[in-house]
């Protein structure tokens, strides 16, 4: 019995050190990274900055989101686009432009749109696409970004998911898993834009970047910069609040 005590003890040992311990697979590393961000519902406002070499805007916004099936975006300022809003309800997308009062639905093939003259496509905001569903995920190894030391992983999106990206490259912290660098890159394998995770500070009791910044890889000097103001997880929103009715009137 001595003897088995000893043998379960050392296999006990063997086994609780680190270097036998079962690394964090890439899938559950994105999974965790992504539920973080969103949370069970979300809401905040946010100021997007758009840079070009001779000009930039700012445009600032509300947003609601509930899972991944749903999300709502009002345009507040400046005056001329004010009262703009983007839907997403399920696999629909809709924008609402009050200056002509008409209700648009967003196709597919718009998806790698510019959204508002920036940077981002129509389907970083309204995430059409699924970072846990619709790749799959391999964990490259690990590299540090901006002294976080994070998890490298490789994204290849799924035979007919609905992606417009040819692979993403995404760099997660390993302590407070925040999204802190990704490469897009499009189906010729060239690097079309990166976006980079900056001023990291509690949102709501979350450590995250507060700052998202997209540098698009082949037009020196342009970039878009969006900072969140205030964000808050996990309030009760109902289905019913992301309707068209709703887009048209919230405020």
């Amino acid at each position: 019995m001595k003897r088995l005590s000893w043998a379960l003890m050392a296999i006990w040992t063997l086994t609780a050190h680190p270097a036998f311990t079962q690394a964090p697979d890439a899938l559950s590393i994105i999974k965790k990274a992504d539920d973080k961000l969103r949370g069970e519902t979300s809401n905040g406002t946010m100021k997007m900055t758009i840079v070009r070499p001779s000009w930039s805007r700012e445009i600032t916004m509300k947003s609601w989101s509930k899972g991944t099936d749903y999300s709502l975006i009002l345009i507040t300022g400046p005056a001329r686009d004010k009262g703009a809003a983007f839907l997403k309800r399920e696999k629909e997308i809709w924008n609402w432009q009050p200056t002509i009062d008409r209700t648009i639905k967003l196709p597919p093939s718009m998806m790698m749109q510019s959204w508002m003259g920036s940077d981002f496509t129509n389907d970083d905001l309204v995430r059409e696409s699924s970072i846990v569903r619709d790749y799959t995920h391999e964990l490259l190894g690990a590299e540090t970004v901006n002294g976080h030391t994070c998890h490298k992983i490789q994204l290849t999106p799924k035979e007919d998911a609905p992606v417009v990206w040819g692979k993403v490259l995404v760099w997660i912290d390993q302590k407070e898993y925040m999204q802190m660098k990704t490469e897009f890159f499009d189906e010729d394998d060239y690097l079309v834009n990166t976006m980079l995770g900056k001023a990291v500070k509690k949102l709501d009791g979350k450590m995250l970047p507060s700052i998202m910044e997209v540098i698009p890889a082949e037009e020196e000097g342009h970039k878009t910069i969006i900072e969140y103001i205030d964000l808050a997880f996990d309030k009760p929103i109902k289905e019913s609040f992301f309707s068209i009715q709703n887009m048209k009137r919230v405020r």
